[in-house]
């Protein structure tokens, strides 16, 4: 048994309150950055279940657009971490999320579609990049990103820092160090482009772990709408990245997925 951590209606108001303005304003895209979000001891704990590259079915990305670790569904959850994730995605923190952002009706997942755990060895790396926007299994659309890093002691020198890059890719405005008890929630969209680009640095004993989850809505504003899409990664200044500045990964044929958008669209308008 442990003892569970709940979220704080009360808090949370005070502090969506308090960062709205803030996010809502922040560039390149809507975002905000909270350090000491949880008391420390719920994340240790999370770091004491946190499994080793090696143990258990982690799903291994080694491509030239990313070199990273990843849970797939909540296989990998230890008890602890499944009760606080469960707390992420409860009534209380969706009330924050709503409060903070603007977005009336977020929906959590809970299938852990891409979310759940993620860890990046030394000399991993995650291309910048906007992400999937649709999700398969709940047919939602997906508008927000939630990421708590668990790193301690981590060093600027080890890199691996969250990069928020422009709409032109012109260069990155913000970058977030990855530091233990950071809290990181940003919009969602086709130009929300963020990624650690660059190879991590880290000794061969240490890794970028993180808990991350994402929120969806039931449609999205108008001028936010398109097609159905994988991730779309985009070439740095100056970086050799396929024969295109996008690169696109699609799970679903484009055709199938521009006529599904295209009813949902007629839809809305009736």
């Amino acid at each position: 048994m442990f003892e569970p951590y709940y979220f704080s209606d009360e808090h949370l108001s005070q502090l969506a309150g308090t960062s709205r303005d803030r996010f809502r304003s922040a560039e390149p895209f809507p975002h905000a950055v909270f350090d000491d979000f949880l008391p420390e001891w719920v994340l240790e704990q999370v770091v004491t279940e946190f499994p080793q590259p090696g143990d258990g079915p982690w799903t291994r990305f080694d491509r030239s657009t990313s070199k990273k670790l990843a849970s797939e569904g909540d296989s990998l959850f230890g008890e602890f971490t499944r009760h606080l994730l469960a707390q992420f995605n409860s009534a209380a923190f969706l009330g924050f999320l709503d409060r903070l952002t603007g977005i009336d009706g977020l929906v959590p997942d809970p299938y852990f579609e891409g979310g759940g755990l993620h860890q990046i060895e030394q000399g991993g790396f995650l291309k910048v990049h906007a992400d999937f926007n649709w999700h398969q299994k709940l047919r939602l659309d997906r508008r927000l990103n939630a990421i708590v890093y668990l790193n301690k002691d981590w060093q600027e020198s080890y890199g691996g820092a969250l990069e928020l890059w422009d709409r032109q890719m012109t260069r990155a405005v913000t970058e977030v160090l990855p530091v233990f008890n950071r809290f990181v929630v940003f919009a969602t969209t086709d130009f929300a482009y963020h990624g650690h680009p660059e190879p991590l640095a880290c000794p061969p004993d240490r890794t970028r772990r993180s808990l991350a989850l994402y929120y969806y809505t039931n449609g999205r504003p108008a001028e936010e709408l398109s097609s159905e899409h994988s991730t779309l990664y985009q070439r740095r200044p100056g970086e050799r990245q396929g024969r295109t500045r996008r690169t696109v990964e699609r799970v679903t044929p484009p055709v199938l997925l521009d006529a599904a958008r295209n009813v949902r669209r007629r839809a809305q308008a009736l």
